[in-house]
C-alpha cells in the first residue's frame, strides 16, 4: 500500500530529486544521525521532521517542497532509519532529539528555518519551536499529536470501535497494559517471539491508519528495522514521550509571530482532529486547513496536495 501511495502522491507533488549532500552528525551518547540536503543550496531552509517515534525519512518526503526555492533538509532521528546504531534507546529522549535538531542547524550554518512535521514529527516540531523560538521562521504541521495520555488511550483502545477485528488481534493474550505487554514481547530473548509482536504492532498501526482497508499491513522492511522501529516507539510511549502533562499545549502562547499552517485529515483515526483544533486555537497566527476526505498519511493525495500548497503559500512570506 505504501508503494501505491507514493505513486499517487507524485500526481500532486514535485518531481523526484536526489540529495546533493549526505552525511552523519555525531550527537553524543554513541548516536550518529543521518541527514541529507536537496533542492536549492541557497534556498530557504526547511527541515522535514519524520513521524513515529521510530520511523524514518523517505525519498517521497523531499517532494513536498519546490526544489528551486527550498533548501530541503531531511534527517533520521536517533535510533531510526539510517542513523546509527539503529534502535538504540539510551540517551534517546525528546530533549535529546530537540538538541539534535539544533546541533544540525548549527552544523549546517542555518540561522532560521521552516519546520515541517507530521504526527510525532508535529510533536517534536512544536517542542523544538518552544525551546528555540528565535530559530523558527514558521511551521507546517500535519496530523497533530501532543503526546497526551488521552491521545495514546485513543490509539490503544478508543479507536477499537472502528477497527474491532484489528483491535481484537492486537490485544489478544495481553496481560496488563498494552504498552508494557508489547515491550516484554519485543524484548523477549526469542527472536521469533519479538518479531511476531513487532509485526502485530505494525499491522494494528496500519489498520488504524487505513480503517477501510482490511488488508492493510505494516510489515514492510527487514526484521531488524521493524523491531528497532517498534522498540523505539514503545520506549517513548512508556515514558509519556518524555513530556510533562500538557507541556506543549500550555506553552503554545510563546509561538507568537511565526506563521503556522496545520493540515489535518478529518478522517484521521491515528491523530483525531480535536488536537489540531486545540493547537490552532492556542496559536494566534495559525491557519487550520481541514481536509474533508483526508486520513493520517502525508502521502495520501488529498493530504499531500494541501501540504504542497502550504509550502507554496509560506514561501512568499519567508522570502519577504
Amino acid at each position: 500500500m505504501v508503494v501505491e501511495q507514493i505513486q499517487a502522491v507524485g500526481e500532486v507533488s514535485y518531481p523526484p530529486l536526489e540529495p546533493y549532500h549526505r552525511d552523519f552528525l555525531d550527537v553524543g551518547g554513541g548516536h550518529r544521525i543521518y541527514f541529507e540536503e536537496s533542492g536549492n543550496p541557497h534556498g530557504f531552509p526547511v527541515i522535514f521532521v519524520h513521524g513515529g517515534p521510530g520511523s524514518h525519512t523517505r525519498p517521497a518526503h523531499r517532494r513536498f517542497f519546490d526544489p528551486d526555492l527550498y533548501r530541503i533538509i531531511l534527517f533520521d532521528q536517533r535510533g531510526c532509519g539510517q542513523s546509527t546504531p539503529v534502535g538504540l534507546l539510551s540517551d534517546n529522549t525528546t530533549p535529546h532529539l530537540v538538541a539534535d535538531m539544533d546541533a544540525l542547524r548549527r552544523d549546517l550554518n542555518v540561522e532560521r528555518w521552516l519546520l515541517f512535521g507530521g504526527s510525532w514529527g508535529s510533536t517534536l516540531s512544536i517542542a523544538y519551536a518552544l525551546a528555540h523560538v528565535d530559530r523558527v521562521a514558521g511551521m507546517i504541521l500535519r496530523g497533530v499529536f501532543l503526546g497526551s495520555r488521552a491521545e495514546v488511550n485513543w490509539f490503544l483502545s478508543g479507536v477499537r470501535s472502528f477497527v474491532p477485528e484489528a483491535w481484537a488481534e492486537f490485544s489478544r493474550d495481553a496481560v496488563g497494559p498494552l504498552v508494557e505487554h508489547y515491550r516484554r514481547l519485543t524484548d523477549a530473548p526469542g527472536h521469533a517471539v519479538a518479531l511476531a509482536a513487532a509485526r502485530r504492532w505494525c499491522d494494528y498501526e496500519a489498520r488504524v491508519m487505513e480503517p477501510a482497508n482490511a488488508c492493510a499491513s505494516g510489515g514492510a522492511g527487514s526484521a531488524q528495522e521493524m523491531l528497532a522501529r517498534v522498540r523505539v516507539q514503545l520506549h517513548f510511549l512508556a515514558h509519556d514521550f518524555f513530556l510533562r502533562p500538557n507541556e506543549l499545549l500550555d506553552n503554545l502562547w510563546r509561538i507568537r509571530n511565526q506563521p503556522v499552517i496545520i493540515v489535518q485529515g478529518r478522517m484521521d483515526m491515528v491523530c483525531p482532529p480535536s488536537t489540531a483544533l486545540a493547537v490552532a486555537q492556542a496559536i494566534e497566527n495559525c491557519e487550520l486547513r481541514m481536509v474533508a476526505s483526508g486520513g493520517h498519511s502525508a502521502l495520501q493525495p488529498e493530504i499531500a496536495q494541501e501540504l504542497c500548497a502550504a509550502t507554496r503559500h509560506l514561501r512568499a512570506r519567508l522570502q519577504a
